[in-house]
């Protein structure tokens, strides 16, 4: 392992050792923030220090079973050469491990998020392949056991959505989904098609991390505009009687968004200021990308919204994502939410690039 990796993991065995003595700190204890705080960062590190310290044992008893392979005894140098190889695969092994551990962490990937879907090119087609895309994510996020709720929908005449925009929650919801965002396109023969003849048509997704309090996003609300208006599809008489929904529009940036729920403005307003801290979050995060990582793009993608991630071919059941180069005979299945067929594998490919630059720049 490198002389600067090995650095890195004597400074997370230090600072182990040094928030072990706060912990254990009169004052510390009292202070339930600090406390909490400080705990949370000891957990995070013990899995790295406890990998550490094997690796170490793991080293020394390298140097030890070395010691011995000068002996004269050639059966006993044979057996010494067998226990070396097994414990230099065990190293190997525990360096792979160190090194996940010490790949940078999106601070979002515990979170919940937004998830827009919106009918692109291709008309009626286009939405009800939105439709299709949602149910999708509904299937996946029921197989883990996440909560799916419907902020805004408009609906198509001819069955979809022409846009929806839906809150996920659960655990780790965001580093499932997070390479979701972009164009997705289908080729399949539409219903109505007499020829059946393929048509190509197009959904676009984006997926933003709920903003938390950690992101310090602050907004003026000099800068909001606040609207007011009468909620529109399923909830009977009352939706049209009352005024509940809201529209706000942050106007230094243009972003507008909107929420209605059955009854509550005061419940749709907080949603859509959730919603709209998570836009603007968004917003800076893709600027401060573009100025870090404009030569050194992701084998994942920039997540553009615009660009071509994924193909649905339905009439050969074909599924394939562009940005990894992955084709799966597995559409039907994906369909009705066995997503991580695909998700795992760009998860794979994104940490194995994490990887590379680590030992670039170690």
């Amino acid at each position: 392992m490198k002389q600067s990796i090995l650095k890195k993991l004597e400074q997370i065995r230090h600072r182990y050792q040094e928030v072990a003595k706060q912990l254990a700190t009169p004052n510390i204890v009292e202070d339930q923030e600090m406390y909490k705080k400080l705990g949370q960062e000891y957990a995070q590190l013990n899995t790295v220090v406890q990998l550490y310290q094997c690796y170490r044992e793991c080293l020394a008893k390298i140097d030890e079973t070395r010691e011995l392979s000068k002996e004269d005894d050639e059966a006993m140098r044979a057996i010494v050469q067998e226990e070396i190889e097994k414990l230099s695969a065990e190293k190997n092994s525990l360096e792979a491990e160190l090194k996940q551990l010490l790949l940078p962490r999106d601070p979002h990937d515990q979170g919940n998020v937004y998830l827009e879907i919106r009918a692109g090119t291709g008309g009626d087609e286009a939405a009800i392949f939105a439709g299709d895309l949602f149910r999708m994510y509904s299937r996946y996020a029921e197989r883990n056991n996440w909560q799916i709720e419907v902020l805004t929908a408009r609906d198509s005449e001819h069955g979809g959505f022409k846009e929806l925009i839906s809150i996920i929650k659960g655990k780790e919801v965001y580093s499932r989904l997070k390479f979701e965002s972009g164009a997705h396109r289908v080729q399949r023969v539409p219903e109505t098609e007499s020829q059946g003849r393929i048509h190509t048509s197009a959904a676009t997704v984006a997926v933003l991390p709920e903003a938390q309090e950690i992101d310090h996003i602050k907004v003026d609300p000099n800068d909001l505009r606040i609207d007011t208006f009468r909620a529109s599809g399923a909830g009977g008489q009352h939706v049209n009687k009352t005024d509940s929904a809201i529209r706000i529009t942050h106007q230094p940036s243009g972003i507008v968004v909107e929420c209605q729920d059955e009854r509550s403005q005061h419940k749709n307003r907080a949603r859509a200021l959730s919603l709209l801290h998570a836009k603007l979050l968004d917003q800076e995060r893709r600027k401060q990308e573009l100025e870090q990582a404009e030569n050194r793009r992701s084998l994942i993608g920039s997540g553009d919204r615009s660009e071509r991630i994924r193909t649905y071919n339905f009439p050969q059941g074909r599924v394939t994502d562009h940005r990894i180069a992955l084709t799966l005979y597995q559409l039907p299945q994906l369909m009705e939410g066995n997503m991580d067929v695909v998700i795992n594998p760009l998860i794979s490919e994104h940490q194995a690039d994490l990887l590379s630059t680590l030992n670039k720049d170690s």
